[in-house]
């Protein structure tokens, strides 16, 4: 098999790769958890009733980089994740798993310089933005092997789609949930104005036209309460900002065979317009050019904004301890201009597993990645910890909470995300610089976005012949 070495040439000069996920503060830490000295044995898989040849199962040492994907238990960031490894070495006590935790800010390039320097984790969980990049440049292992039929059939295509490149596996799914807005329900209550949000819709859809009305009625009875969120600092949380525009100009972002960017249309152009007068409006929160994700999640935590447009049932969940007041945050769609079915991107959260040449350590990550997903009591119970829903349609109803009951359902406007499209950790950098040049006043919305296609399309060709070659 081709080893992480194989690929160093085409690392060393990688630029910063912002995170697929929302854009988040988490503090880093670092652990590795130890199990007693294990009997000797063979690497192959064991069951309950072969106790002798799982007594001469050989040891075998694999570390896990792992991004706060999990919720923190009493306030401890990995603390959750120790509780997997003890558990796992109850079925496992041959395999030893050193755990370091990193963040969504520092933890991209400290992949890139373990990638460059023949140093990368042996096991990752993480989202496709990044790991079918990796997956191109021939770093990974395929993990088809331990994907059975039944799970291939209760994942649908457009979570397959951002889990492989070509026919092969590198990304094991585990948990998802559609990336929407963020409303402070709480705010809308007070103001008298609920009726103006689409709660008692079932689909929740709503048109342009109406969400508008919901902003004005808060810049005018709650003055102390921004209305809208944006930001275009960073790559992170690209995603939100990518299809609130896409679907306030009712655009796809790529064209139907994902070889160019579709939407530069005027249409999207407008809603890009819309979103610079709404700045000055106050409609929109000011300074966006100069705010990243972060910074607009941090305003929704401490009450100050009714709408935040980078928002899911993961993030909710992350964010109910972390609320700096009290308020009642719900999901709702982005809307549309006549208040047709949003196309919704995906978040999907999984494991992937460097090939760093040792088909011993490539043996155990898969095990580690079987029991985190798969485990008939530790499967379920990482489900939950993750904030999200499960990425097999087959498991349901796992949260007795309508916000999740509704995002269950809202898995229906799934698009195919720009993260399987070649060359997307190029393309997503051209992004956000456009949107300044819109919220700086030194482009229309229609010309930063020609510009971004021109930019992003060149970035798509030159990937796709390379990956020819």
């Amino acid at each position: 098999m081709n080893t992480v070495k194989k690929g160093l040439m085409t690392l060393l000069g990688i630029t910063l790769i912002g995170t697929q996920l929302v854009a988040c503060g988490s503090t880093s830490t670092s652990d590795s958890t130890k199990t007693a000295d294990p009997a000797p044995s063979d690497t192959k898989e064991t069951t309950t009733t072969d106790t002798a040849k799982k007594d001469e199962a050989k040891p075998v040492e694999i570390t896990w980089w792992n991004f706060p994907s999990f919720q923190a238990l009493d306030g401890e960031v990995g603390k959750y994740e120790k509780q997997i490894i003890e558990a796992f070495n109850k079925k496992y006590p041959e395999i030893k798993v050193n755990l370091e935790m990193i963040t969504f800010e520092a933890g991209p390039e400290k992949l890139n310089v373990a990638i460059a320097s023949n140093t990368a984790p042996d096991v990752i969980y993480d989202a496709p933005g990044r790991i079918l990049d990796w997956a191109k440049k021939d770093l990974l292992a395929p993990l088809d092997d331990m994907v059975t039929d039944e799970v291939r059939k209760d994942i649908p295509e457009a979570l397959w789609k951002q889990s492989m490149v070509g026919d092969k596996t590198y990304m094991y799914p585990i948990n998802t949930a559609p990336f929407m807005m963020g409303v402070n329900k709480t705010v809308f209550e007070k103001i008298g104005a609920l009726d103006l949000l689409p709660l008692d819709r079932p689909d929740r859809t709503w048109t342009f036209d109406e969400y508008k009305k919901a902003l004005q009625a808060v810049k005018e009875k709650a003055p102390d309460i921004i209305p809208s969120g944006f930001f275009a600092k960073s790559q992170a949380g690209d995603q939100g900002t990518r299809a609130y525009i896409a679907n306030l100009g009712n655009s796809p972002f790529l064209n139907d065979d994902y070889s160019k960017i579709a939407i530069n249309t005027d249409k999207a152009g407008a809603a890009l317009d819309w979103i610079r007068q709404g700045v000055k409006d106050k409609l929109v929160v000011s300074g966006s050019e100069s705010l990243t994700g972060g910074d607009v999640n941090d305003l929704f935590l401490q009450g100050k904004l009714a709408i935040t447009l980078n928002y899911s049932p993961v993030l909710r969940a992350q964010n109910a301890t972390l609320k700096k007041a009290e308020f009642e945050d719900v999901l709702v769609p982005f809307p549309t201009i006549d208040g047709a079915k949003p196309k919704l991107e995906p978040y999907l959260g999984g494991m992937a597993i460097f090939n760093n040449g040792n088909d011993a350590k490539i043996a155990a990550a898969k095990k580690l990645i079987d029991f985190i997903a798969n485990d008939p009591e530790w499967g379920r119970k990482d489900l939950i910890q993750t904030g999200g829903l499960s990425a097999r349609s087959s498991i349901t109803g796992l949260y007795n909470d309508p916000e999740y009951t509704y995002a269950e359902q809202a898995r229906e406007f799934y698009t195919n995300p720009p993260t399987i499209v070649d060359g997307y950790a190029e393309v997503r950098t051209f992004w956000f610089p456009e949107l300044q040049r819109v919220l700086l006043g030194k482009a229309t919305g229609k010309e930063a976005l020609d510009s971004f296609a021109q930019k992003a399309d060149e970035a798509i060709a030159k990937a796709k012949a390379d990956a020819g070659k």
